[in-house]
């Protein structure tokens, strides 16, 4: 993978509150996005429609913004891939019936 890596504030925020217990985690995910290996190029005012859509659809997973806005992400640029470890990923449609591709450690 050639950085940056493109993202949206949700992920980013999720991921700081994740590592929150560890010595400079959220530090590290911030210095992420300094270092441009990160890029924000996802503006939830402008897909928020997609994205409630997508939630209100999952309500029973949940489905958390983060993950709606990657799936509307995958949307928007079909080339890409969404690297997590949410197994919930798995379940996700994009555009109702394609597989979200993925990148899931074991």
């Amino acid at each position: 993978m050639q950085p940056p890596l493109r993202t949206c504030e949700a992920v980013l925020s999720e991921a700081c509150f994740l590592l929150r217990h560890v010595k400079g985690g959220p530090d590290a995910v911030l210095a992420l996005l300094a270092r441009n290996v990160v890029s924000v190029s996802f503006r939830l005012g402008d897909e928020s429609g997609a994205v409630r859509r997508w939630m209100l659809r999952y309500g029973d997973t949940p489905m958390a913004l983060a993950d709606a806005c990657l799936v509307r992400m995958t949307e928007i640029d079909a080339g890409s891939t969404v690297l997590t470890l949410d197994a919930d990923f798995r379940v996700y449609r994009k555009h109702g019936t394609q597989a979200v591709p993925t990148i899931l450690p074991a």
